[in-house]
């Protein structure tokens, strides 16, 4: 690792860490975890662990931080499959239906532009996402497929790099918290040929680049705590004000708006 040591009485930082396909995020903190000889480490949110790229990880008390990183918008590159649809609309899940596609390039395009926007989306059955308490792919593995309330989502732009029938390549940037393997079922919905996501890269999350990202086992420099809160709007405080804030009380609107 380069930079300073890490160690526990270290005030910690920021990695940007490129997960590998085949491992899941808890598995990518457990070996920034075990390289660095730490025990607080954390990310700020999930990969599937067949997709691969940038990780946010809080390292001592960056972990406190990374609450403030999760709503920063996302960006990704990928491959879609026209005319083949999976029950977890990925290449890991089981082929449920096959089409012939015949599909042009102005149709596939014309598709994934009315996905953008602001749009309604239902988390996949195959997801983490709660229902009455419990994990959807909990109840899908049982057989008991429970549907979460579509929620909304933002998709800034949703572009075809590469179309060589079936498989289309894309790269797309959205808000938190957007599927992007319902975006390429509903490409394929929209087809009528159906499709599903063969892989996936994370290439950006807000200002922090996946070229800048190390290996799980080989971190790289800690990046200093302000890094995890630098989007957030400023508040000078004063002097008296200061006294407050450090032991956790609120303020009122005091303060003198900063940059």
């Amino acid at each position: 690792m380069s930079g300073e040591p890490v160690g526990e009485a270290s005030p910690g930082g920021l990695l940007l860490i490129d997960k590998p396909a085949g491992i899941t995020s808890h598995d990518a903190v457990a070996r920034v975890r075990r390289a660095l000889g730490v025990r607080k480490v954390g990310h700020s949110g999930t990969l599937d662990p067949a997709a691969t790229g940038l990780l946010l990880i809080g390292v001592g008390r960056a972990t406190r931080l990374l609450r403030f990183l999760g709503d920063l918008p996302k960006a990704y590159e990928g491959r879609g499959v026209l005319g083949v649809e999976t029950d977890t609309l990925d290449a890991a899940g089981t082929v449920v239906r096959k089409t012939a596609v015949e599909v042009a390039d102005r149709d596939l395009i014309a598709a994934m532009q009315r996905l953008t926007g602001d749009i309604e989306q239902i988390p996949p059955a195959y997801s983490a996402v709660k229902v009455g308490g419990e994990r959807l792919y909990r109840a899908a593995r049982r057989g008991e497929p429970v549907e979460a309330a579509p929620r909304r989502v933002h998709v800034s732009s949703f572009d075809l790099v590469r179309f060589e029938s079936p498989a289309f390549d894309f790269q797309v940037r959205c808000s938190s918290g957007t599927y992007v393997r319902s975006l390429v079922a509903d490409v394929g919905h929209e087809l009528g040929c159906g499709a599903h996501l063969a892989n996936l890269r994370r290439t950006a999350i807000g200002p922090f680049l996946v070229e800048a990202a190390t290996p799980p086992g080989e971190p790289g420099q800690l990046l200093p705590l302000d890094r995890a809160v630098e989007h957030l709007s400023a508040v000078t405080l004063h002097d008296e004000e200061a006294r407050v804030a450090v032991y956790g009380c609120c303020l009122g609107h005091a303060g003198i708006a900063g940059p």
